[in-house]
This record gives structure tokens, sequence and C-alpha cells, in this order.
């Protein structure tokens, strides 16, 4: 970390910051997405055909977003799946949430008691914002987490450290400089500066808050937090302001020199990371959508383009992608959301999003527990709505044309077209993960003997972790796994599942045989 100590106009110091190129000139328009039904009272459902029908959509005009709109589909617990493409004459699936919530964890939120209020509720993943709070309140809420994932016997929670980031932001210098001692070097608040002695930064207040004698630190990473992290064994970094896919590889090459298995999420955050996005990408596990800071530096109607772009770049990619900011602001300090925000959540839903945040909703709000059930419920009732059955561009591309996708897509078309859940042992996560990328109509039961492993997959849509060991025979293994599963009222007797085996690691198979069986539990 590079310091330097102001003294008037002079800096006494180095920095560096490395160029990026500009905005893209244009994203690809957004498709609008057609609903394939309408959710009817259950005794006026009809099975639907196999064949892709139109249905009209009709809407009644809501005089407000209140509790009673909320409570009206509750109903959706129970909701069988609409507008699938399963044949009627086969049995559906028990319904869960495919779409994750993450939760940031804070004054209103890190107790014992809410953080299990909020894991029934409907987190999956509990995020801790190093712009806030100490090491030791985070210790805390990591500490708890653990003790419910202990705990719990049909759920677990992931962890997500989010990184802190520059406070103040500066502009781009077209190559990096040295500064000797005694040598002046100018901040300055006027924007798109950037020359050899001077660059522009994005706090407005800066020149009136920076005293003679201030010592200012430069950089761009707090690594202090990433050790804490490290130190904690946590499952995900979110890394803030990201630039390009550099900042990714130092990180990762550090982690491997600590042992360290956590997953990098880049917070695509600033306009400077817009021109590298598909590297960025690239050299992450995923990508999370920061639209507050994207809508403060680019203009707002380019927000929503990015959103889609970044997803569709995610899933064609096999990333984990997560929208973030104002999906329930309103709900801070009301019990209820408003119309557009209840919409906002849907539009991720639909455009495949892995998970919807929550920030300050769960962090500091007055109502947690509600905002949690609305996204919950939100969630849920727009899935109802998806068609099963489209695959993301490029995926192979993305797993390497590897044999367990061919196996992955086939458990899809079962899945979708008998209406099973799937069966998936996993001691890496890598089929779980592929079986969610292709988004199959059933549940992804994904057994692991790894607790590293089910905490990871707690991000992942469509994947239901569960932590088992595994047995050296593959037939008493999987008769555990299906008997688990009836017993925690997953599936239900008489329903079919399908057993995949497949992956990079064999499990009980030959490294060249991969298989899929039907079975009735």
């Amino acid at each position: 970390m590079a310091q330097v100590v102001a003294t008037g106009s002079t800096i006494h110091g180095s920095f560096a910051s490395s160029g990026s190129g500009s905005l893209q000139s244009q994203l690809e328009k957004l498709k609008p997405s057609r609903f394939a039904s309408r959710a009817l009272p259950r005794n006026e459902r009809r099975s639907r055909p196999a064949a892709s029908v139109s249905v009209a959509v009709s809407a009644k005009k809501a005089a407000r977003a209140d509790t009673e709109t909320i409570e009206h589909i509750q109903h959706l617990g129970e909701l069988q799946h609409l507008g699938d493409t399963s044949v009627s004459m086969w049995p559906k699936p028990t319904v869960r949430r495919k779409t994750k919530i993450v939760c940031t964890i804070g004054p209103s939120t890190n107790t014992r008691e809410m953080i299990w209020k909020l894991a029934e509720a409907g987190m999956n993943v509990a995020r801790l914002n190093m712009s806030h709070g100490d090491h030791a309140s985070h210790q805390k809420v990591i500490d708890l987490v653990k003790e419910y994932n202990a705990q719990s016997k049909d759920n677990v929670i992931a962890i997500m450290l989010d990184t802190k980031g520059p406070e103040v932001r500066s502009g781009d210098l077209p190559q990096p400089v040295m500064l000797a001692t005694g040598q002046e070097f100018t901040f300055t608040i006027q924007r798109g500066v950037g020359t050899a002695d001077c660059v522009s930064v994005n706090y407005d207040d800066f020149v009136n808050d920076v005293e003679v004698g201030d010592m200012l630190l430069v950089d761009e990473k707090d690594w202090d937090d990433i050790k804490f992290g490290v130190d904690n064994n946590i499952d995900f970094y979110a890394v803030s302001f990201v630039k390009d896919a550099a900042v990714i590889h130092e990180l990762k090459n550090y982690l491997q020199s600590c042992g360290a298995d956590i997953h990098v999420i880049p917070k695509i955050e600033s306009a400077d990371s817009i021109p590298n996005l598909h590297s960025i990408i690239a050299a992450s596990d995923g990508a999370m959508v920061a639209r507050g800071d994207l809508g403060a530096e680019l203009p707002v109607e380019e927000v929503p383009l990015l959103q889609e772009e970044i997803i569709r770049l995610c899933r064609s990619m096999g990333k984990a992608v997560i929208v973030a900011t104002n999906m329930l602001e309103s709900m801070i300090v009301h019990p209820t959301p408003t119309r557009a925000e209840v919409s906002d959540i849907a539009i991720a839903v639909r455009e495949g999003a892995d998970a919807v945040m929550l920030s300050g909703e769960t962090a500091h709000g007055k109502f947690p527990l509600k905002a949690v059930k609305v996204m919950h419920t939100v969630s849920l009732r727009t899935e109802a709505t998806i068609v099963a059955g489209e695959t993301p561009s490029n995926l192979g591309q993305a797993f390497k044309n590897h044999m367990s996708e061919m196996f992955a897509f086939h458990a899809t078309m079962i899945s979708n077209t008998l209406g099973t859940s799937t069966v998936v042992f996993t001691r890496t996560g890598f089929m779980a993960i592929l079986l969610s990328h292709y988004r199959p109509s059933g549940t992804i039961y994904a057994f692991t003997n790894e607790k590293r492993i089910q905490q990871r997959l707690a991000l992942y849509q469509g994947v239901c972790p569960i932590y088992m060991q595994f047995s050296d025979d593959a037939e008493e293994t999987f008769t555990n796994a299906l008997a688990l599963l009836q017993k925690q009222g997953m599936v239900k007797e008489g329903e079919q599942v399908a057993l995949v085996q497949s992956g990079r690691q064999p499990i009980w198979r030959f490294q060249s045989t991969h298989n899929i069986h039907v079975r009735k539990v």
C-alpha cells in the first residue's frame, strides 16, 4: 500500500492507475419476455399439454401493493409448476424456490435469533459488508452462521464477504506514475482528468475534507479483509470496483498461495469495467450487478440494458450472477413494497439471475423478515410462469464441451419432459453447477460429502445442496439419499427422480462411463 501526505498542493509518495477503454457504444436491446401462463385458483387449474401454446394474460389495476396482495399469493408455497413442458400424465415434483436470496447482515439482523429467522424465511447467502462494522462484529456473524449450518438438517447458508473498495476513486492515468519525494501531484474534482501530474477524483468535497498534513492511502484492495475471509473459510468474495481481469488474477493467485478454496465474484459497478466485461467474468466465478454505483456513473437508461447483458454473459459462460441494489429499497422503512420493486425482482428472475440481493433492507431496515418473504414470494410466483427448456447459448464453450455437458442436457430434458427432480452426487460441485446453468424444471438435489461444497452450492439457481457421507457402495448411497429426501418431505412416495452419474471426478464409475437413470421413490 502506498502512502502519500498532503502538504498544501504537494503530495509525497507514489500513485499508479491503469487506463481503460470507453463505454461500449451499443448493447443488445431488451427482448420482452412473454408469460407462458397465468395463475388460476386451484379448482380452475387444468393440466397443460406438452405443446407450446399462446395464453392471454389479464391484469387488474391494483390500488396499492399492500399486505393483502402478498398474502393473496402465499398459496404459491404449494403451487405446482404452471406453464411447464411436462406431459400431464407424469407426476410433477414438489416446487421449491429456485432463485437464491442474498441478505446483507447488519444491526437489524446480526443476532442469533434474527439469523435463524432469516434462514427460515428464505436467506441462502449471508453477506458481510466490510464498508461497515469491524472484524469483531463480522466474526460474530460468521460464527452464528456456522452454528446454524451445524445444527440445520435440511438447509445451509453460504457466507459472502464484500470488500470495501476505495473510499474515493480516482480517474485513469495514461500510464503508472511514480512520484519522488517533494514532487507535486494534483487531485482535482474536475471530471475526466488524467495526466502525469494531475488526476480527477469522484468525491466533490475532497478539496474541503483534506487538510495540510493529512495522510492519504492509495490502494485498490483491502488485504486485511481478504485475509480475514481466508482465516474464516468463507465461501465467496464480492470484490468492489474491478476495472479489469488483472485484479481477479491477482486475488486468485493469492488465494491459491494460501490454499484457500474461495470463489471470487466481481461487482460490476464502474463504467471502467464495462469495456473489459467479458475478460473480467471469464477470470471470475460469477458477477454481481451492482446497479446503484452503475447508475451513478452511467446514464440511468443504460443500467437495465447492462443488467440483461451481464446476466446473458454469465449464463453463456457458466458463471453465477447476482442482481443487487435497491430491489426493495422502500421496505427499509415501509412494511410493503412498491409495484415497481416487485416488477424489478420479477425481471431479474425472468432474465435468469442465480440470486437477488437485499442490502439496507436486511442490514438496517425496519422490516428485514418481511423483505425476505416478499422476495421469496415474488421469485416463486415468477418462476411458475417461466417455460422450461430455454438453454443459454455457447454453454458448450464455457464447459469445454465436456462429456458431462451432454448428460446435463439430457438430464434437463428428462426433468422438463417427465416432471422429475434431479439427484446428483458431487465432490467438487461441478456437475451440480453445470445442471444449474441448464435450468431444469425440477429441483437439483446435490448430495456432497464436502461441507465446503454444500455451502458454495447454496448460491446456484435451482440447486438444493445436501451434506451426506458417501458409502463405498453406489446402490447403498442412492437408497440412503432417496430415503433422506422422502423423510424431509422433499420428494413423495411414488414420485420419479433422475439420478445422474457424471462429472469431472468419477464416483462409483469408470472415467469413461456416464449414466442417467430414472427411479421411483
